[in-house]
């Protein structure tokens, strides 16, 4: 635009000095004008569009924790009653909680209200929220201006929660992956107590869980840690409910981190981690001084494999220059839109992005922050991913619990450790595990049941606990187990098929290879028996593929994902059919027994 404004210019200078071209002179103006104005309409237009935000959200679902209210002033009795059992619905659709636009219509149009109106709107959502038992929390408001001559209107965005009651309060799981010494184990300490770190280790000594880690500041092994948020966003580990079961009693929502291993040695502890605990989210720590480094891209990939989503936040700003980190920044940036990535990076630098970044984090959105008080918040507004319904159907199925690690506790007995699949458990429930090395599965009764370290009553779907089986027989039992419902008769496999793509392979994947499975919380290694149609498989090619595990069967499901490795040869896919070891007329009744 300014190469054509001076091509204008000194054509009207020439034109002025010859008295025989004012045809040109009149054309040359006309054009400079036509310009003028043309640069103008856009500016103005890209004003505009710089100053006020979209005038619009998608229409209103039916479904869903996101309600459209245009205002909510002064209602009647009836219309109170009516808004209250809406509320009620849209936190039974997200599970406790719920997200209110003010000033917006039903089809998305952003008209905004005036400070009086907005002021009674949000004091008529509080009163609908005391009735329900939630509280309210404003999360930002943001002002409209598309019409100069209109005085200055605006939208809220609400988060409504519900008040914790009999722990049933809504329980993300997020591990937590990143190379070694990218400050994975350092961050969750701050976070969890509240504590600055003293710049050698202090912070997370707590989280280790053997002599070896706190001596290289390296973890080795899987632990957990919590993250209480009551029903104003306020984070309880910092007050007086320090221990578990206080946090537990006074959170409207917990963060429950899975601190996994960031060396390559313990890959397989990563892995089993990943594919065993069922994580809602994968928290990617990257180190500013380092970028991407080490198994920084191989955990990315793993998280990716799985469809786990995932956001990324880069630690150690305060060792590096403002340059040292947009380089970081910019460098994850043009990895996560690569081809084999093709994720929008986010980058968050104030509370309005953190909030924007969770509500629309099933769109792939990745988040670095350089502040904790941001990472607080996002932590806070983040969203399950399943709704009610999904909640409910998983609940109407037969009991399914993975088992994951297996204690003895003094007092108490053997204790297993897992997440509950599908199904509902109860204390007193009598439940079949296995299988065994021979296939069989063994009569057990459930004692008590403990989450997050605190006793509970009723164990959900979806949720992770811990289940006293008393004085059952730790020898037999192994991770990699499920108790299930008698009724399910469950049926178990040493054979089975999964259709495959081959990540990575050095030279050529073929029949005799052998390689680690992991399918939820199994891992054993399994041998290839035949590739469907191809003699061998190279990098990138997909195949059906029979495995066979070589020292025991297991139970798997079909559909589930499946991972795979051996050295540097990488695999992902899903089981499409499973073979019994067992001839199908033979009565599954036999294999249980009585314990």
């Amino acid at each position: 635009m300014v190469d054509l404004s001076g091509s204008g210019a000194v054509g009207t200078e020439l034109g002025q000095g010859s008295g025989s071209n004012n045809n040109a002179k009149k054309t040359k103006k006309s054009r400079t004008r036509r310009g003028k104005r043309g640069r103008r309409r856009r500016n103005k237009r890209n004003t505009r569009s710089n100053k006020t935000p979209p005038p619009y959200f998608p229409p209103e679902a039916e479904e869903g924790n996101i309600e459209y209210k245009l205002k909510l002033v002064n209602p009647t009795q009836y219309r109170f009653e009516h808004l209250a059992t809406q509320l009620k619905w849209r936190l039974q659709e997200g599970r406790g909680e719920a997200v209110y636009q003010i000033g917006v219509e039903d089809n998305g149009l952003l008209v905004g209200l005036t400070e009086a109106d907005m002021r009674a709107s949000l004091r008529t959502l509080k009163r609908m929220a005391e009735k329900v038992g939630a509280d309210i929390t404003l999360l930002r408001e943001r002002e409209l201006d598309y019409d100069s001559d209109r005085s200055t209107r605006k939208i809220a965005e609400v988060l409504v929660r519900k008040v914790p009651d009999d722990q049933q309060f809504l329980d993300l799981r997020v591990a937590v992956l990143g190379n070694v010494d990218s400050g994975k184990s350092t961050l969750l300490g701050v976070l969890t107590q509240g504590e600055l770190d003293n710049g050698r280790g202090r912070a997370r000594l707590n989280l280790f869980r053997h002599l070896h880690e706190i001596q290289t500041g390296r973890t080795s092994s899987i632990s957990f840690e919590i993250l209480g948020f009551n029903s104003k966003g306020e984070v309880v580990n910092y007050s007086d409910s320090r221990t578990a079961e206080e946090i537990c009693e006074s959170s409207s929502k917990m963060i429950t981190f899975i601190d996994l291993a960031g060396h390559h040695k313990y890959l397989k502890t990563t892995v089993f981690g990943l594919t065993s605990y069922c994580p809602n989210f994968a928290m990617l720590m990257v180190s500013a001084n380092t970028g991407i480094a080490g198994t920084t891209r191989e955990h990315l990939g793993l998280a990716m494999a799985l469809k786990v989503p995932i956001f990324i936040v880069v630690s150690k700003v305060d060792l590096c220059s403002g340059s040292t980190v947009e380089r970081t920044v910019r460098q994850l940036e043009r990895v996560l839109k690569q081809p084999g990535c093709n994720k929008v990076p986010m980058v968050v630098s104030n509370p309005d992005d953190a909030v924007t970044a969770a509500q629309q984090f099933t769109q792939s959105t990745c988040v670095s922050g350089e502040n904790l008080d941001l990472l607080k918040v996002f932590l806070n507004i983040l969203p399950p991913l399943s709704n009610s319904k999904e909640q409910e159907e998983l609940m109407q199925q037969l009991t399914e619990f993975q088992v994951d690690e297996i204690f003895s506790v003094p007092d108490v007995g053997t204790v297993v450790g897992g997440t509950l699949y599908s199904g509902t458990c109860r204390e007193g429930d009598r439940l079949v595990v296995g299988p065994t090395d021979q296939g069989r599965f063994l009569r057990l009764k459930v004692g008590s049941i403990q989450r997050n370290r605190s006793a509970c009553r009723v164990l959900r779907a979806g949720q992770a606990a811990t289940l006293a089986l008393g004085n059952f027989d730790r020898s037999l039992l192994r991770k990699g187990m499920v108790l299930v419902s008698p009724k399910m008769n469950p049926t178990i496999c040493c054979q089975f098929e999964a259709a495959i793509i081959l990540l990575f392979h050095a030279k050529t994947f073929r029949r005799g290879s052998q390689v680690t499975v992991h399918v939820d919380n199994v891992r054993q290694t399994a041998t290839v028996e035949c590739l469907q149609g191809k003699e061998e498989l190279r990098t990138g090619e997909h195949a059906v593929v029979r495995f066979r595990f070589i020292k025991h069967p297991e139970y798997l499901r079909l559909g589930a994902k499946l991972l795979f490795r051996e050295g540097v040869t990488k695999g992902i896919g899903h089981i499409t059919r499973l073979l019994p070891p067992l001839p199908q007329n033979q009565n599954q009744d036999q294999n249980l027994q009585e314990h």
